[in-house]
């Protein structure tokens, strides 16, 4: 019985180019009491393994929080598969208005202590007792409102590339900072103040709307669905969006727009300039914003320190990043000396740029490939690429695409090779291979063979 995945985030991404059929991203949770969360967990991944679901799922005694990647074919198959339990029977599925076929490239189901990390001892307030839920409309009317205090419960790297105008945007790292924070900031406000409440899905209000109530705080009102929702109800009614910029999202795309206004900077320039990405070196994997000349002159690095890093051999970076933890906190490590333009806090409403208008986000099937092997090496002044082959055979002749994050897309015929030191015609799996490659190759760089 299959409990794990058994293929990679490179594969899986080329089966889904192959398939050329739309996938949905989606997320939802639940607080229930579920008595057997390890038991929970393994029924979830085998019916959801099936489905071709992706995605990233935590499940507690207390409930789940997930965010999905669903084959649109299968998207009613998928919720019958949380329709079988009770407590999930009529479950609000916010999908996204953007899609990305890659937003998710492996299916995550963990069992933790809690299915968001609050720090709050639920024994001590009802959990239950929550805010009131207000639709896109209703929550418009009640900011217009001059009684109404709104708060963002995400963290600064959320809020600050979008939010909603007048929101009080916590200069915060995890939700759990924020609570004691507000706590205090509007103490003299519990009983005269409607406590107007977002997050990214809902999900952190639902638990935070409880809190605050337990607080002594008497008007507590929380928007549904999140800001995911929002974005797709004043779609569908044609609504004004209060919601400046873009909803930063926890999945391969790092946000989805909302409006065109940008409202933050590169970390770097300070150009207008709200995209996301990770440092190319392996142990910093520090997450900024980074425009695409930055991204280009800085070759995907948030300093020139990482950048030099990434020069380094592979055996000497990862002496360099023994011992850090990176990887799964990469989101909580938005923050710099490097970031000049960094912002956090208290954020501005004034738009600084509007954005280009893009096409459908989802990626179509542009080249058929098969994945062969990765870079090793690459010599800069014979401008050779130094590469292994990990799976199936390359012959000159042969089409080519050398693709990575900072070196895109790069299609070449393969003229001339030699395999493992003498000039060949052929390579099969386990050789290294060399050849002249006209631009600079990256560690990160993978080689694929151009099938049609």
């Amino acid at each position: 019985m299959q409990l794990y995945n058994t293929l990679s985030a490179e594969e899986r991404a080329q089966l889904i180019d192959e398939a050329g059929k739309q996938r949905l991203t989606l997320s939802f949770y639940a607080y229930a009491k579920i008595e057997d969360p390890k038991k929970f967990r393994d029924d979830l991944f085998i019916e959801w393994n099936k489905l071709d679901a992706l995605g990233r799922t935590y499940v507690a005694k207390e409930g789940i929080n997930a965010q999905m990647s669903v084959p649109a074919e299968n998207f009613e198959a998928f919720r019958e598969t949380l329709e079988a339990y009770d407590f999930m029977r009529g479950i609000r599925l916010n999908v996204a208005v953007e899609h990305d076929d890659h937003s998710f490239l492996k299916l995550t189901v963990k069992v933790r202590d809690k299915i968001v990390a609050d720090g709050l001892n639920d024994e001590t307030f009802d959990v239950t007792n929550i805010g009131v839920h207000l639709k896109a409309k209703e929550f418009n009317q009640i900011l217009e409102d001059p009684n109404t205090i709104v708060v963002d419960f995400r963290n600064h790297y959320e809020s600050e590339i979008g939010h909603f105008k007048g929101a009080i945007t916590p200069d915060v790292e995890t939700f759990r900072e924020s609570l004691p924070i507000i706590n205090e900031q509007l103490k003299d406000f519990k009983e005269d103040k409607n406590l107007v409440m977002y997050c990214t899905g809902g999900i952190r209000c639902e638990k935070a709307s409880a809190y605050f109530k337990h607080q002594g705080f008497k008007n507590v009102f929380q928007l549904e669905g999140g800001i995911i929702n929002y974005a797709k109800q004043i779609k569908e009614e044609n609504i004004e969006s209060k919601f400046i910029g873009k909803n930063f999202v926890f999945d391969h795309r790092l946000g989805e727009r909302i409006t065109d206004d940008i409202v933050s900077q590169c970390h770097q320039c300070g150009k207008p300039c709200d995209n996301h990405t990770n440092c190319l070196n392996d142990g910093c994997h520090l997450l900024f914003i980074q425009c695409d000349e930055c991204k280009a002159a800085m070759e995907n690095c948030c300093s020139t320190e990482c950048l030099e890093i990434t020069h380094l051999p592979l055996a000497e970076q990862v002496k360099l990043r023994r011992g850090k933890q990176v990887g799964n906190k990469v989101f909580r490590k938005g923050k710099s000396e490097n970031l000049k333009f960094k912002h956090s806090g208290e954020l501005s409403d004034k738009p600084l740029a509007v954005a280009e208008k893009t096409k459908d986000i989802r990626q179509k099937i542009k080249v058929k490939k098969v994945l062969l092997g990765k870079a090793e090496h690459y010599y800069v002044k014979a401008q050779v690429g130094l590469f292994v082959i990990e799976n199936q055979e390359l012959n000159v002749g042969d089409s080519i695409l050398i693709s990575g994050p900072t070196t895109g897309n790069q299609e070449l015929v393969l003229e001339k090779m030699f395999v493992n030191g003498t000039e060949n015609s052929v390579a099969k799996v386990g050789d290294k291979i060399t050849f002249e490659v006209p631009f600079r190759v990256r560690l990160s760089d993978k080689l694929f063979k151009i099938i049609s």
